[in-house]
């Protein structure tokens, strides 16, 4: 890797390289987000193969994931601020997408559990230089929607993931899709480091592009300002939510709505041997499209709306991510507690743009507050919080409490263990406003009133 210090700055890149760039990027995501989301659709099929509880699912896809993924994200990220940010994102991509394909070898939970440990480790170099690329390509008046349309390759992970690994779960096993869904990443890794160039740092910052800070300055750094705490702490508690509930969905459709799904899915020309594979191919589908198409809304609003309203007050930045989550509350009750299928997948693609809004504007701050040398390391800051309490502890706490409530509730446990985790959005909401409060003395200490 090469080292991007001010005697071999890259040049300037043309607007064409730009918008050329931020395209690799979001597929990359995107398959950040297939390959992870990938365990989510076969969790019934691995659940029933491998004979797990609700709370092995949780740990499987949260916290065993998320451990590795937050803590190593801290020094590749570090790396990022001071070495080339295209390469790191190369390797990064062929680790976890190698390590994805190899998930499908897993003939036991400690096997399945030590793969998917791997793909944490890789997946934890693609953000953090990822958005520090974008921020060095892009002005803050265009930031947030340019990191919007990154971070919509979230969702189309999702559409991809869910779309294609119910079909293919059905047609040839979870050991198989695995190994279809991995090797993929590794070709786009190397169209990355052919045709992919590094951005200068710094161009269009007032504050310096100077040598990068120590991990302990950056934290402290951050960790004096008054809004990050709040933002930070607001958008794991996002992806609690989001993590938690999203999880857990193909389980809920599968054990409550299977049967309509299955005449949905007849209806519409789907086949199958049985309804079972009817049903389960169309859990995919639909949640593909309701889940993934929902949150490429969400988020590019979250972007671009910010990017609005935030000119004449920045404290929108906050505001408004946390406004909409807690407008999204009682849409997720009732859908947890529907009969009616086509009622549940309207509902929760309503949650899911309301609910996915935050990320875009809480980077887009979040970089406008330090250094352009600090982005890639206070990226790794903000993700090391959101995914190890969003990540790590939401789709752990909703497979806990449904096993817990399984003793009071016996069959109807999710259907209440998703309602408490989706009200927790409410804690959401308020650090949202006053990390928004905070802000503005941020910015004028930061960019000196600006």
């Amino acid at each position: 890797m090469s080292d991007t210090t001010a005697s071999s700055q890259p040049k300037m890149l043309s607007s064409r390289m730009k918008y050329y760039t931020l395209a690799i990027l979001t597929i990359v995501y995107a398959f950040n987000f297939i390959d992870r989301q990938i365990l989510v659709i076969l969790q019934p099929l691995i659940k029933a193969d491998l004979d797990l509880s609700d709370t092995q699912l949780g740990l499987l896809s949260g916290i065993a994931f998320a451990a590795f993924y937050t803590f190593m994200g801290i020094p590749i990220a570090r790396l990022a601020d001071k070495k080339n940010r295209r390469n790191i994102i190369a390797i990064s991509l062929t680790i976890w997408s190698g390590m994805t394909a190899i998930s499908g070898l897993a003939q036991n939970y400690m096997q399945l559990l030590l793969a998917r440990l791997g793909v944490g480790i890789g997946e934890a170099g693609g953000s953090p230089p990822a958005h520090s690329m974008i921020s060095d390509m892009f002005s803050p008046k265009k930031r947030a929607t340019a990191l919007a349309i990154y971070s919509a390759g979230l969702y189309l992970g999702v559409v991809i993931g869910y779309s294609f690994g119910g079909v293919l779960g059905v047609t040839y096993g979870w050991r198989t899709t695995f190994m279809i869904v991995g090797l993929p990443g590794i070709l786009l890794a190397l169209i990355l480091w052919i045709t992919v160039k590094e951005p200068p740092r710094g161009q269009y910052d007032k504050i310096g592009a100077e040598a990068p800070p120590s991990f302990i300055n950056t934290l402290r750094f951050v960790l004096k300002l008054k809004a990050f705490p709040y933002l930070a702490v607001g958008s794991a508690l996002s992806a609690f939510v989001s993590y938690g509930v999203s999880n857990f969905m193909p389980s809920f459709l599968f054990r409550y709505h299977l049967s309509d799904l299955a005449a949905m899915g007849s209806s519409l020309g789907f086949s199958g041997s049985s309804e079972y594979e009817v049903a389960y191919s169309m859990i995919g589908i639909t949640l593909g499209l309701v889940g993934g198409g929902a949150g490429i809304i969400g988020t590019f609003l979250g972007g671009y709306l910010t990017d609005k309203i935030g000119q004449n007050d920045a404290r929108w930045y906050m505001w408004l991510p946390g406004l909409t989550a807690v407008c999204a509350i009682p849409f997720a009750i009732y859908a947890f507690h529907t009969s009616s299928v086509e009622l549940v997948l309207i509902l929760i693609f309503i949650v899911n743009v309301l609910g996915t809004l935050y990320l875009p504007p809480a980077i887009a701050v979040t970089h406008r507050l330090v250094t352009p040398r600090m982005r890639a390391l206070s990226s790794a800051i903000l993700f090391f919080i959101l995914n190890l309490i969003g990540l790590g502890l939401g789709p752990l706490f909703i497979g806990m409490m449904s096993d817990f409530l399984t003793k009071i509730n016996g069959y109807e446990s999710l259907h209440w263990a998703m309602t408490i985790g989706a009200c927790i959005a409410l804690i959401k909401g308020l650090l949202f406003w006053i990390a928004g409060r905070n802000l503005k003395h941020d910015l004028q200490r930061i960019e000196g009133g600006t």
